[in-house]
């Protein structure tokens, strides 16, 4: 488990992006329930926490590609490979990611 902010720090409708173990990962609020997936789009290098979040989605400011933050997956060209995603917990007003437990879909 690796420490990502605390609650408070993450506003509905807000994103941030923590150093994860092995590659950057965005952490979404989306009305009270919390996301986390690997920060970067499968398309091409771009951050995903500085995308546009619409419910479950988020759009890649880059390109337009889009992910679905439940599952990883692209619901939008040009990205075709999914994202990696998270368990995450809140523990004491503390946002935790497992990164030992994640649904390994790239």
């Amino acid at each position: 488990m690796i420490r990502a902010c605390a609650l408070t720090d993450l506003p509905p409708g807000e994103a941030v992006r923590i150093v994860g173990p092995h590659a950057p990962i965005a952490v979404f609020n989306v009305g009270g329930v919390l996301y986390a997936i690997d920060d970067t789009c499968t398309h091409q290098d771009a951050s995903l926490s500085e995308g546009w979040l619409e419910g479950c989605l988020v759009e890649c400011p880059l390109h337009a590609a889009s992910f679905d933050l439940r599952t990883g997956e692209p619901t939008g060209l040009p990205a075709k490979r999914p994202v990696k995603t998270y368990a995450v917990s809140v523990e004491d007003g503390v946002v935790w990611i497992d990164v030992e437990v994640n649904k390994d879909v790239a």
